[in-house]
């Protein structure tokens, strides 16, 4: 970083230049801010990709960086009323904070049963709002500047301009994809960020009156871009076969270590990467229960040195056309373990070392968002999407079905029937 006045400058591998303002200065240099130099932004996907050692607080720079950019456009686009402006500096700042409260190796923990983790990473940032340092920082900002950034953070604000950090317009797609993809050394990812960029408009909801972040007609192909970017990430790099086992591994490391009392949940909220597997690993060592035992000798071990869980079963979406995945199957629950455990004791296996994973996101081609239109109309793009303009739901619905694969992971390698076992998970559709 180099000073300039109180702001600062920071080069970046994907946007050049990043200028912090004093403000966002001040709050890079809070312990809070600075522990997202040590939460990996795609978790385990090193052990695939060895470049994906970026981190958080790489991402969240570069989101207050897209932020402020296009305030700037917007602004000097000059065609809204004064009152859209209302709490501007409150939005670029929450841009900033946005990840703040992520537990360590990012999304992987949230996937675990809400008995196992406090909250998910938005709700968690509230503990960190605050914190004394976050806190004394955002003071000048107004009495209750952390709690209405907090909102903007968790989509519950009805800034105008809030749609910039939460919506389905939000400048954090943007920034991870093509971030994502450029430490992964990968070609997908890319997206269209400049022409989305100067196609974001300030709208008047046609029902409601209100105004919100929208589009114009003519950066459509650049939001089908950010669409397909989204497709081409998750289907070979975030689902990755490696990355999804290694997920699977940690999870089920925390949550034994939480369920065998070697750690209470509420401790998951704080630790970096290394330092929560580093006390899990201590506390099992000083235990003598047989859950320690498999989580010190066995697991942690075989998730640093990647010694990764085997794919006894892989099923693709073209292989699972007219059945239907067991409910139990997709979310993590009490009767998944059950039955993840009778597999285990068949083949042989210890407690916890069948996994299922059957990812789902189910949030992930959802858009809704003003258009306006190049006849000066505004509409609504939802989920009937705009016939002849950009028919959204056939198309995400087609994206999403094909990015996932249902996956049997095990510890060590067996030979098991697999059509046998598939009717077990994923019964036919009648």
């Amino acid at each position: 970083m180099n000073d300039t006045s109180d702001s600062k400058i920071i080069r970046d591998p994907v946007w050049n230049t990043i200028r912090l303002d004093p403000t966002a200065v001040r709050i890079a240099d809070t312990a809070e801010f600075q522990r997202l130099r040590y939460i990996r932004q795609l978790g385990f996907g090193h052990l695939v990709y060895p470049g994906a050692t970026h981190t958080r607080f790489d991402h969240a720079l570069g989101v207050y960086h897209l932020t402020r950019t296009a305030l700037r456009h917007l602004k000097e686009r000059g065609d809204v009323p004064e009152e859209v402006w209302e709490g501007e500096a409150l939005v670029a700042y929450a841009a900033l904070l946005h990840d703040i409260g992520h537990y360590a190796f990012s999304h992987a923990l949230e996937e675990l049963e809400s008995s196992q983790v406090p909250m998910d990473h938005e709700e968690v940032a509230r503990r960190f709002f605050r914190s004394p340092a976050l806190r004394e920082v955002l003071e000048p900002l107004g009495p209750d500047a952390g709690e209405r950034i907090h909102e903007i953070i968790r989509g519950e604000s009805t800034l105008p301009l809030s749609g910039l950090v939460s919506g389905s317009l939000d400048l954090d797609k943007m920034e991870y994809l093509g971030r994502d993809a450029l430490f992964c050394g990968v070609p997908y990812g890319q997206v269209d960020v400049d022409r989305l960029l100067q196609g974001l408009v300030v709208l008047q909801d046609p029902e409601s009156g209100g105004w919100e972040i929208g589009v114009q007609e003519k950066a459509v192909a650049s939001l089908e871009s950010l669409l397909f970017a989204k497709y081409q990430m998750f289907r070979n790099v975030y689902w990755h076969h490696a990355v999804r086992g290694a997920t699977a591994l940690y999870k089920r490391i925390v949550e034994d270590a939480v369920k065998d009392g070697l750690i209470d949940a509420d401790e998951l909220v704080g630790p970096t990467d290394e330092e929560l597997l580093y006390e899990i690993g201590r506390r099992a060592h000083e235990d003598d229960s047989a859950v320690a035992d498999r989580i010190a000798n066995r697991w942690l071990p075989a998730l640093r040195h990647r010694r990764l869980p085997k794919r006894l079963l892989e099923i693709s979406s073209a292989d699972l056309q007219g059945r239907k995945v067991e409910d139990w199957a997709v979310w993590e629950s009490p009767w998944k373990r059950v039955v993840e455990d009778e597999f285990a004791e068949e083949w042989g296996l210890e407690s916890g070392e069948v996994m299922i994973d059957f990812p789902a996101k189910e949030a992930m081609f959802q858009v809704n968002v003003l258009m306006r239109r190049r006849n000066g109309m505004v509409v609504r793009l939802g989920d009937q999407g705009l016939p002849g303009i950009l028919d959204l739901p056939m198309v995400a619905r087609e994206l999403y079905r094909t990015a996932r694969v249902l996956r049997v992971f095990t510890f060590e390698r067996r030979d098991v029937p697999t059509e046998a076992l598939v009717d077990r998970i994923a019964r036919p559709l009648e």
